[in-house]
C-alpha cells in the first residue's frame, strides 16, 4: 500500500523476494535462533534500519546508486543465491532436518541426515517439482493443443501452482500423510497483522546495519532494474530517487506490521504487468486481495505439505539462474568473467554478505585496474578530413617531430602518472620530437593529483625544449584549469580541435608524412 502511493512504476509488485529472503535469513541468524521471539524482533528491525536507509538515500537523491554495482556481479549473486536457496529447501523435500548458510554447511548437514529421508515426502516433493516444471515450459502449449485459447492457457499456467497446492494438500488431508511423517504448513494465524514494533537497542543496531545497508542498495538495484524493464516496454519512465523512497516507506511499513525487508520481485511483477496494472493502484489492490485471503483462506492451507513449497520455491529460483552469463562474460571480458565467478563461489562458501561485499570490492578494484592502465593511442590525419585516428588502426598522416596523443580516460590519481611515463618513454625513444599535443576529447575530469602530475610534466618537457599542447579540452574541465597556474606556466597551446592543432604546427614544422 505504501509504495502504492509513493512509488513510480506502474506494475512493480513489492513484497518478500528470494534473494532479499536469504540475505535477511543470514543477517537475523547471526543475533537470534530461527522461530524465537528475537528472531522475528530482529527481522523487523532490519526492515525499518533497511526502509530507512533507501528514504535517506532518496531524500539526498542517491538514485544513481543503482550504476555502482555492475551487471556481472548482480548475475553472479542471483546465481549463488538461487544455488544457495534451492539447496536449502532440499530438506523439505527430503523431509529431513538440515540448514546452514553456506552451501558446504547445508550440504554436509543434507548428507549427515540423509538416511531419516521420509518416502511419501520424497514423492510428494519430487511429483510437485516436475509438475511444476512442466507447467513452466509445457502447460501452455498443452492447453493451446486441447483448443484452448491464448488467454485461457495463460492463466491456467499462472494457475499451476495453485493446482499443486490443492492437489498435494488434498491427498494428505484424505490419507493423513501427516501422520506418517510429512511435515505440515499447520495452522496458520488467522486475521490481519498485527502492529509491531522493531527493537532498537544501539547493540542490535549496530550488528544489523551492515546487512540493512546491503539489503538495501541489493534490493533497489534489482527493484529498479525490473521497474525499468517494465518501464521502457511502454515508452515510460521512473523516477530512481523517488523509487528510493518508495522501497523505503514500503520497508518501514513491512517493520510496523509484522514484516521483514520487501523490494519489488521480477516474477510477481511480470504478471503484474501482463494483467494490465496501468497505475500503481494495481499493488494496493493486491494489498487488499491478500488482506481477504489472510481474514478467509488460512485455514485451507492446514494440511499443506512443507515439500510442495520447498518445490515452489526451487523451481521459482533455479529459474533466475543464468548459467551462460559465464559463457558470455567469458567470450567478451575475462575481467567480467572473473567478477561473476567470484561472487558465485564467495557467496555459495562464505555466504551471502561476503558474497555482495567481495562482489562489489571485485568491481571496483577492476575499475581502478581498468583505468589505471588508459588507453592512449598516438593519431594522426585521415587524409581529405579533418578526422584523427589511431596510426596503428588507420592509413594517416604524421607531422615530423609532433607526437598526437588521444586519451581514452579520465585523469585522476591512479592514472596520472601512467601518462606522465608513457610521454617521457616517447621522448627518450624518439630524441626529434619537439611538439606533444594531449588530444582530451574523452577526458572528462582532471583530479588534483592528475593536475600536479601535468604540471611535472610541462615542467619536464620544458627542460627538454619540448612543448606540451592540449586540445578539445571539455569545458567543465577547462573551467577547473583556469584556476590554476598551469595553463599561464604551460609552454605550449591550448587549441579547440585537434585540426587547428594540425594546421598550427603543419604551419610551423616540416612537411607531414603519411603512415
Amino acid at each position: 500500500m505504501l509504495y502504492a502511493i509513493f512509488g513510480t512504476s506502474r506494475a512493480l509488485a513489492v513484497g518478500p523476494v528470494a534473494v532479499v529472503s536469504l540475505m535477511t535469513a543470514s543477517a537475523v541468524g547471526q543475533v537470534a535462533e530461527s522461530g524465537t521471539a528475537g528472531y522475528a524482533v530482529a527481522a523487523l528491525t532490519l526492515a525499518l534500519l533497511s526502509g530507512a536507509m533507501l528514504i535517506g538515500l532518496g531524500l539526498l537523491r542517491f538514485g544513481f546508486l543503482a550504476n555502482f554495482l555492475s551487471h556481472p556481479v548482480i548475475a553472479g549473486f542471483i546465481i549463488a543465491s538461487g544455488l544457495l536457496i534451492a539447496a536449502g529447501q532440499a530438506r523439505h523435500i527430503l523431509g529431513i532436518a538440515g540448514g546452514g548458510d553456506t552451501l558446504p554447511e547445508i550440504l554436509h548437514r543434507l548428507w549427515q541426515h540423509l538416511a531419516e529421508t521420509n518416502w511419501q515426502t520424497l514423492v510428494i516433493g519430487l511429483a510437485s517439482t516436475v509438475f511444476l516444471v512442466w507447467v513452466r515450459k509445457g502447460m501452455k502449449p498443452a492447453m493451446k493443443r486441447l483448443g484452448a485459447s491464448d488467454g485461457l492457457a495463460s492463466l491456467l499456467t499462472r494457475a499451476g501452482p495453485v493446482f499443486a497446492i490443492i492437489a498435494t494438500t488434498v491427498t494428505v488431508r484424505a490419507f493423513g500423510l501427516h501422520e506418517q511423517g510429512v511435515a505440515i504448513v499447520g495452522s496458520i494465524p488467522q486475521g490481519l497483522p498485527p502492529f509491531t514494533l522493531p527493537d532498537l537497542s544501539p547493540g542490535l543496531i549496530g550488528t544489523l546495519a551492515l546487512p540493512a545497508a546491503l539489503i538495501s542498495v541489493i534490493g533497489f538495484v534489482e527493484s529498479v532494474s525490473v521497474a525499468q524493464t517494465l518501464a521502457a516496454k511502454k515508452r515510460q519512465r521512473i523516477d530512481p530517487d523517488q523509487e528510493l523512497i518508495g522501497l523505503g516507506a514500503a520497508n518501514v511499513g513491512a517493520a510496523f506490521s509484522g514484516g521483514f525487508p520487501v523490494t519489488g520481485g521480477f516474477a510477481r511483477s511480470v504478471v503484474n504487468y501482463d494483467a494490465g496494472a496501468a497505475t500503481p493502484a494495481a499493488g494496493a489492490f493486491t494489498a487488499i486481495g491478500l488482506a481477504l485471503a489472510a481474514l478467509t483462506l488460512t485455514p485451507l492451507l492446514y494440511f499443506l505439505p512443507q515439500a510442495t513449497l520447498a518445490a515452489t520455491i526451487i523451481v521459482a529460483v533455479l529459474s533466475l539462474v543464468d548459467p551462460a552469463i559465464l559463457r558470455r562474460t567469458w567470450a567478451y571480458s575475462r575481467r567480467d568473467f572473473a567478477s561473476v565467478v567470484v561472487t558465485v563461489l564467495s557467496t555459495l562458501v562464505f555466504g551471502v554478505e561476503a558474497g555482495v561485499s567481495t562482489g562489489v570490492a571485485l568491481s571496483l578494484l577492476l575499475h581502478v585496474l581498468n583505468t589505471a592502465r588508459p588507453h592512449v593511442a598516438e593519431v594522426g590525419l585521415v587524409p581529405g578530413s579533418q578526422h584523427f585516428r589511431n596510426v596503428l588502426r588507420h592509413k594517416v598522416e604524421t607531422l615530423p617531430g609532433v607526437l598526437m596523443l588521444r586519451v581514452d580516460e579520465s585523469l585522476y590519481f591512479a592514472n596520472a602518472r601512467a601518462i606522465e611515463t608513457l610521454v617521457l618513454d616517447r621522448l627518450a625513444a624518439d630524441p626529434a620530437i619537439r611538439d606533444v599535443v594531449l588530444m582530451c576529447s574523452a577526458v572528462n575530469v582532471i583530479d588534483f593529483s592528475a593536475l600536479e602530475s601535468l604540471e611535472a610534466l610541462a615542467t619536464e618537457l620544458a627542460a627538454q625544449k619540448v612543448r606540451l599542447h592540449l586540445s578539445e579540452v571539455k569545458g567543465p574541465v577547462m573551467d577547473r584549469l583556469k584556476t590554476t597556474h598551469f595553463l599561464r606556466d604551460l609552454n605550449g597551446e591550448v587549441f579547440l580541435s585537434q585540426y587547428d592543432a594540425w594546421k598550427s604546427l603543419a604551419a610551423t614544422g616540416p612537411t607531414a608524412k603519411a603512415g
